[in-house]
């Protein structure tokens, strides 16, 4: 998560003014002149020391301020996003322009609070509407929204996105769906001609995090299952409240994975987020609804005694999946990656963690644009990944691996 435009510590946010106001013109993650890489974005990193909440239990999220700008206003999904918010309760608040006041406090803790727990309606800039190449994950990225409520200690946006972390949903649903056409039939995944040209949505946020809020994700999967063409829609999440897409017309063109992890990871390093077992049963649910689904198993560390606990979580699996007709499952393996910057961030948001991030154990990598990267060791990748090939074979043999990075 380090770039040559890594800007200084204390310097202004970009989008900010002198009065503290928050443009919400401006996009949470950064624009990125080349591909986005979903296992080691070059991204911007900012000094956040202290500023994360403690973990608790995972729960719909409720924003304690909803805005809406006067654009997102004219778009029928932000009036559509409107509703069900005041049907819950929240109080949408009619900004005058796209400029948000009353985020920032006395001191950047206090910054971070308030712009935690507000959400903006907003229209999504232009340059979010020219897609960007996300392999090996998928052909195209595209967003709906910026900014998750989880509060991982291995998350490698954290510190990357600039600016006060106001949680950005776009209002242009309709129009961003409308625009994916013109990108079917290219991509860098194609070698997966199986699963046609593949669009990922959930790169910035958790689809299930907002979907109670804003109805996008499952606006989403209601277009790509009327698309007729060889699509598909993915996303993933840590959350569990599949209920509302059990019904839709999905047609199978959407896979929603699941990411998961070693019980002792999850249960120590992702805040905030569902237990383990119900993101599992959620996963049997759609399986069972005709979705293909997925595993994310990342970031992959040989944690103490890392073989029972993995063969733990693919134990919950396989039990989850047994019996579902049909069964649509592929797994993406994803090893534990980080950056000098990466470190320095979440070492100061969780400075008691245990995440391993001790470069002596580690082997020094340098992507193609010069950023440099630690990964585990070639004898410690090449045993985790045998591992998993061979007890993803013996537990889960319908499970088809996508990639192992």
């Amino acid at each position: 998560m380090t770039s040559d435009r890594t800007s200084d510590v204390g310097a202004p946010d970009p989008g900010a003014d002198p009065a503290g106001d928050v443009d919400l013109d401006a996009t949470l993650a950064p624009e990125l002149s080349r591909s986005h890489e979903a296992t080691g974005e070059q991204v911007p990193t900012r000094d956040l020391s202290g500023l994360a909440p403690p973990a608790r239990p995972a729960r719909r999220w409720t924003p304690k301020r909803v805005v809406i700008t006067p654009a997102a206003l004219d778009h029928p999904h932000g009036q559509r996003i409107v509703e069900r918010v005041e049907g819950l309760g929240i109080e949408v608040e009619r900004l005058t322009a796209n400029r948000l006041t009353g985020v920032r406090g006395d001191d950047e803790r206090q910054t971070y609070v308030r712009a935690k727990s507000t959400m903006a309606i907003v229209v999504s800039p232009p340059s979010r509407r020219r897609l960007q190449s996300i392999a090996p994950s998928a052909d195209w990225r595209f967003d709906l929204a910026e900014g998750c409520p989880a509060h991982c200690q291995y998350c490698y946006l954290a510190g990357s996105l600039s600016g006060p972390p106001v949680t950005r949903v776009y209002a242009d649903v309709d129009e961003i769906l409308g625009g994916l056409a013109d990108y079917v039939g290219a991509g860098t995944a194609r070698r997966r001609p199986e699963e046609g040209t593949t669009f990922e949505a959930s790169c910035y946020t958790d689809p299930l995090a907002l979907d109670h809020l804003t109805g996008s994700w499952r606006r989403a999967v209601e277009f790509f299952g009327a698309w007729d063409d060889d699509v598909q829609l993915r996303w993933t999440t840590k959350y569990a409240d599949v209920a509302p897409f059990t019904a839709l017309p999905h047609r199978g063109r959407t896979r929603v994975r699941f990411s998961v992890n070693a019980p002792a990871v999850t249960t120590r390093m992702e805040g905030g987020t569902a237990p383990l077992e119900e993101r599992i049963a959620a996963l049997g649910t759609l399986a069972r609804s005709g979705y293909p689904v997925g595993l994310t198993v990342a970031p992959i560390m040989p944690v103490p005694d890392w073989q029972s606990e993995y063969a733990r979580l693919l134990d919950l699996v396989a039990r989850a999946v047994d019996g579902v007709a049909d069964l649509d499952l592929t797994a993406e393996l994803i090893t534990h990656r980080f950056t000098p910057g990466s470190k320095e961030v979440l070492l100061g948001w969780y400075p008691r963690t245990r995440l391993d991030m001790d470069e002596s154990r580690r082997t020094t990598k340098r992507g193609k644009y010069g950023a440099v990267k630690h990964v585990y060791p070639k004898d410690v990748m090449s045993e985790l990944r045998g591992w998993f090939e061979e007890q993803l074979a013996a537990r889960l043999p319908a499970c088809r691996v996508l990639y192992w990075t």
